[in-house]
């Protein structure tokens, strides 16, 4: 296995530990929302890199799942035969969601905190003109 390639464990871990983090309420303090912001700037890159591993292991599960199931499989209907591999790799596909649900959450998190930046620029703005 390629050694660029994070194993489904460690992918379980990072998840968790980003998950965690995104549960965590932000204030609307502008020091914290630049702190916050760099944090999940890294989350994004490092779920990019999850979703891109997970694929690759669900990929790999499902070619060693099609091999060992083509006999069954060709007595199915293509869409019968189509559901059936999807249960073959459903713990990848779990995995390969979450990132990329994490993923978006931190995109959404980080506008929320361009948003609570601009704000205070905007209050310093007035308070100083």
């Amino acid at each position: 296995m390629n050694q660029l390639i994070t194993p489904p464990q460690d992918i379980i871990n990072e998840l968790t530990t980003i998950q965690a983090f995104l549960e965590v309420t932000m204030s609307e303090d502008a020091t914290e929302a630049v702190v916050r912001g760099n944090d999940l700037a890294v989350y994004m890159a490092r779920t990019g890199k999850l979703i891109a591993d997970a694929k690759i292991h669900r990929e790999q599960k499902l070619r060693s799942s099609m091999i060992q199931e083509y006999k069954k499989l060709i007595e199915f209907p293509a869409s019968v035969a189509v559901k059936y591999t999807d249960t073959l790799v459903e713990n990848e596909t779990y995995l390969l969601t979450w990132a990329t649900r994490l993923n978006a959450a931190c995109t959404h998190q980080l506008d929320w905190c361009r948003t609570i930046i601009s704000k205070a620029k905007a209050e310093m703005s007035a308070f100083n003109g």
